[in-house]
């Protein structure tokens, strides 16, 4: 997204980036946010356009949203390793196990950056499925979606506490804060916008999440 590119020196990724569902309104969804972001309003660009189905806007900024973190980490990768950040923490009080229900039924305590493979892995799974992200014009979403993306959200948003928690002094020495302050912003209006994500869960980033809402 263009309001979001940073310089060429960190232009790689944790992983190659996805591209928005190419079937239904999805790249014409995804030139609505990149006209509305690059107004600089990101409470207007967080809105369901009129009109639009609310499940199309949820699959195009969940891709977007998986895209934004890949970069953000992608930065960190030399940085956040299995010695540094032997634990998925978010401070002392927050600490993070993987499980996904499905290869992984019990949660398993594993080190910051295998914990964000295992993350971006299940969540380009479920991109890719089909089933959940339907890629054909007037095909319908599943029942559960909604569920599924806001465990996608869930889990992104953990990510982000772990750098802002852990890795923010790196941040700040790259010059990167603006980008990764825009990127959380935009992030946290979008789950307040459409209740993606319980105020339980926000606690790491509490101060910072109540500061970009304003309640």
């Amino acid at each position: 997204m263009s309001l979001f590119g940073i310089g060429s020196r960190n232009q790689k990724t944790f992983r190659p980036k996805k591209n928005a569902p190419s079937g239904s309104k999805g790249v014409q969804l995804q030139r609505h946010i990149d006209a509305t972001l690059g107004s600089g309003n990101l409470r207007e660009a967080v809105r369901l356009p009129p009109g639009e189905d609310i499940n199309e806007w949820l699959a195009v900024n969940t891709v977007d949203f998986f895209n934004q973190v890949n970069i953000l980490y992608g930065t960190l990768t030399e940085f956040c390793t299995a010695n540094n950040c032997p634990t998925m923490s978010a401070g002392p009080r927050y600490e993070y196990r993987w499980a996904d229900g499905v290869t992984i039924k019990k949660p398993i305590e594993v080190s910051a950056p295998k914990y964000v493979e295992y993350l971006m892995n299940w969540i380009e799974a479920q991109l890719d499925d089909e089933a959940i992200f339907p890629q054909k014009l007037g095909t319908p979403f599943p029942a559960n979606f909604r569920d599924v993306v806001k465990t996608i959200f869930k889990r992104l948003f953990r990510v982000y506490a772990h750098i802002y928690h852990t890795h923010f002094q790196k941040i700040v020495s790259l010059k990167e804060e603006a980008h990764l302050n825009t990127c959380f912003k935009h992030f946290a209006l979008f789950t307040w916008e459409f209740r993606l994500i319980d105020k339980g869960e926000l606690a790491p980033l509490s101060d910072l999440v109540d500061s970009i809402l304003q309640l």
